[in-house]
């Protein structure tokens, strides 16, 4: 690990005036279970910028106005041991839950996670079908981001020059609604995806017909991926119709662009994409019967 200086900002424009003199060569710290592990093997900055002083990076709070927010730096564990989110946004309780160890959950973040932007992160496709959004700060001001559009490549992201991620804003959800994550690993636990899938729906009064349904699918492209098609087979549809989750799964199928390695085949990965869409969809459905 090479020498390199430290600074804990205090406030989003404290961080943003460092990021800029930073020359690029900065690495920002959320969790840092990503970052250190980087800089054990190599990775090079002369610049170590810490979010966990900056009040906006750390709080996790809920409006019904204007739903769930989480900042860029809250640990795992810490949002799934939160009432609200445990009783109103189940799928970031799934996706939380399984990521490493407890040591990792109580120092890892959703933050962290997409800015590493790994193909197999475990939390953007659950936030994606909730209809997240990422505020970004920078030199210019802050501006948002919908979750699916934040990768844009492996370790790549919409951030530019002297921005970093503050926070994620998460809407409220509708009555009648659900969602669920869930994931493909060769292990019981810690181990990175070979494939994953999250859904959400909106039912009608009647909790008979979806009327919204999003999904994503993650591990089987450079990105995570927001596969409108398959919420688009689901809508209007009886929740008992077969053919119009097929279809969806199919959806899912038909966007996957996988690759072969340690960890599964590109065959394998693209049956795993329509058959953990099905169960994404099955477990959205059934919570929102319970909502």
């Amino acid at each position: 690990m090479n020498a390199f200086d430290y600074e804990a900002p205090q406030s989003v424009d404290e961080a943003i005036s460092l990021l800029s003199a930073g020359n690029g060569n900065v690495g920002i710290l959320a969790g840092g279970t990503d970052l250190i592990a980087q800089l054990k093997e190599g990775r090079k900055i002369d610049l170590m910028l810490d979010l966990k002083q900056i009040p906006e990076a750390t709080a996790l709070s809920f409006d019904e106005d204007s739903g769930l927010s989480i900042g860029a730096a809250t640990s795992c564990s810490k949002i799934y041991s939160y009432d609200v989110v445990q009783s109103r946004y189940p799928a970031l309780v799934d996706c939380t839950s399984l990521i490493g160890s407890i040591q990792i959950q109580n120092r890892g973040s959703i933050g962290g996670n997409f800015c590493n932007a790994s193909p197999a992160a475990d939390t953007p496709p659950a936030v994606i079908v909730l209809g997240g959004t990422c505020r970004i700060a920078g030199p210019n001001g802050t501006r948002e981001v919908a979750a699916e559009d934040f990768f844009t490549g492996p370790g790549q992201s919409v951030l530019q020059s002297g921005e970093f991620l503050i926070s994620i804003q998460v809407p409220t959800p509708a009555a009648n609604s659900g969602a669920f994550f869930l994931r493909f690993i060769p292990r019981n636990e810690m181990d990175i995806a070979v494939a994953n899938a999250a859904a959400s729906v909106v039912l009608d009064s009647d909790k008979a017909t979806v009327q919204e349904a999003r999904v994503s699918i993650g591990a089987v492209a450079p990105t995570p991926l927001f596969v409108a098609d398959a919420g688009a087979a689901l809508e209007g549809k009886s929740v008992y119709d077969e053919d119009a989750i097929e279809a969806a799964c199919a959806a899912s199928r038909a966007v996957a662009r996988p690759i072969s390695d340690m960890r599964g085949t590109i065959e394998q990965r693209i049956h795993l994409s329509g058959v953990l869409t099905r169960r994404a969809i099955q477990g959205a459905i059934q919570r929102a019967k319970e909502s």
